[in-house]
């Protein structure tokens, strides 16, 4: 007879590309998205949470893997009769739902619809080091208004909103472009083919990485790239790349000469000088709203999305010193980015409909926060209760239900209470600041004990009470002054 083969066991490990958060992991990141949303709605934006889930067909070709259309999502096709329903997939950004959002319900919306969005977002790439296949994003966006305020208010809202959460000024910088910037250069270029064209906006995209000298190597002949393998260039001659080379190093010492250099870039070019007009409206929008170039500043050099945006586009670049892998400073990089997508919501309703918007790296947030020492892994824990009697778990809950509706965070100890050592071990393990004793003597007295359980550790840390004379480790209260004198307690700890 066969011997029945057992199922195997699950293993337990994350699936690649993701990650588990934890307590003080989770209650950071909510506390940074209560504090973004409040400045979105200070500026007058509306909270609008769409579906997790929308049709491949709904989000489009705009996927952040331009090398496999459709193929960047985690999809699937939905059963029918025929076994020909409509292929589904998880959101991979905030924006392409909002276009659909917006072309279903525009005529219910007011115009302009200013909305933001925050939640988890999910792409089928490969992940590596800090990139991972689920992450959460924070995204505000104007729709319905072709005004580069909008744009200028955007950029505005992304300077208090990096403040707001605890990125210092001058520690951060907003910096902006504008895609028909570098389309006035491409007609001063003259290039006739499309692909060539394409050719020429993959390399500018390449400058953050390659510098200046890569992209004219890769505009002409070629390069060896770091590993001395050899990228074929674009074929241009030197004349006719020195105008990406003057777009892209014209940032100057001031807005006034960036401006100047960017005007000579794009020479006659009308597509071109509509864009430096918008960089200059901006400019004198944010001067005029307080904005400097200690916090925002125009910068050619930024090239992002350039299949994706319209017209001005912005990145907010932490620009602080950290440490590589191999102990090598470098700055931090971008948290944020955005700019205007006039053409999104047109896939819907055949009509152009103007929009502008930024999204910000939640958690890439978080992690600079850590790197400058302005957030810890630590959070407080609950008051714990502990178990003196199985018999008495009534009394027991009473307290906590005493403490609770003063606010104070607190539990009743559910482990097996037979070893009491375990019950202040498993206290310490969730960082708790008080343990509540009450065996029978306390009981019959009508008192608590309280044990400081914050003192306690300072105590083993400096292995001496001296300091922590005055303020014993544990000492015993009234019953009826619980709630006053917790609350005292905690007060204390806090400083």
């Amino acid at each position: 007879m066969a011997k029945t083969k057992k199922t195997p066991r699950p293993k337990a490990q994350t699936p690649k590309g993701f990650r588990d958060y934890f307590g003080a992991e989770v209650a950071q990141r909510t506390q940074m998205l209560r504090t973004i949303a409040g400045v979105y709605h200070r500026y007058g934006f509306e909270a609008l949470e769409s579906s997790g889930v929308e049709t491949v067909e709904a989000l489009g070709k705009f996927l952040p893997d331009v090398d496999r259309p459709n193929e960047g999502v985690f999809a699937w096709q939905e059963d029918d009769a025929e076994g020909k329903g409509d292929w589904l997939a998880l959101r991979y950004d905030l924006t392409a739902p909002l276009a659909r959002v917006y072309a279903q319900h525009r005529n219910d919306l007011p115009t302009p619809y200013r909305r933001f969005a925050m939640g988890p977002v999910w792409r089928n790439e490969k992940p590596g080091p800090g990139r991972f296949r689920q992450f959460y994003q924070c995204d505000a966006d104007t729709v319905g208004s072709g005004s580069v305020a909008a744009d200028a208010e955007i950029c505005a809202m992304l300077s208090d909103t990096l403040e707001a959460v605890g990125i210092e000024r001058g520690d951060y910088v907003v910096r902006i472009n504008n895609r028909k910037v570098l389309n006035g250069v491409l007609e001063v270029m003259g290039l006739g083919d499309e692909a060539q064209k394409a050719d020429v906006l993959r390399t500018i995209d390449k400058f953050d990485k390659v510098g200046e000298a890569g992209v004219r190597e890769l505009l002409g002949k070629g390069r060896l790239d770091a590993s001395g393998a050899y990228i074929d260039g674009v074929g241009l001659s030197e004349v006719q790349a020195e105008p990406v080379i003057a777009f892209l190093t014209s940032k100057a010492g001031d807005t006034a000469g960036t401006l100047a250099n960017l005007r000579a870039a794009i020479g006659d070019s009308a597509t071109g000088a509509a864009g430096v007009n918008e960089l200059q409206q901006m400019a004198d929008l944010l001067d005029a709203g307080g904005y400097g170039p200690d916090r925002i500043i125009i910068d050619p050099s930024v090239v992002r999305g350039l299949g994706y945006y319209t017209g001005p586009v912005f990145e907010a670049e932490l620009t602080f010193e950290i440490k590589d892998d191999k102990g090598r400073p470098r700055s931090f990089g971008s948290v944020a980015g955005g700019g205007r997508y006039d053409d999104l919501v047109k896939r819907f309703t055949g009509q152009e409909v103007p929009a502008t918007g930024v999204s910000i790296g939640v958690d890439r947030l978080l992690a600079a926060l850590h790197m400058k020492g302005r957030l810890t892994t630590d959070t407080t824990g609950p008051v714990v209760v502990t178990v003196m009697d199985r018999d008495r778990m009534a009394d027991y809950q009473a307290i906590v239900s005493e403490l609770r509706s003063a606010g104070i965070r607190a539990e009743v100890y559910l482990g097996n209470p037979k070893n009491f050592g375990n019950q202040l071990k498993y206290a310490d393990q969730r960082n708790s600041p008080i343990a509540i004793i009450q065996g029978g003597d306390e009981l019959a007295n009508g008192t608590l004990q309280i044990k400081d359980l914050i003192l306690g550790a300072k105590i083993a840390e400096t292995a001496t009470q001296d300091e922590w004379a005055e303020r014993p480790q544990q000492f015993e209260i009234p019953r009826d002054d619980l709630v006053a004198r917790i609350t005292a307690l905690l007060a204390e700890q806090a400083k």
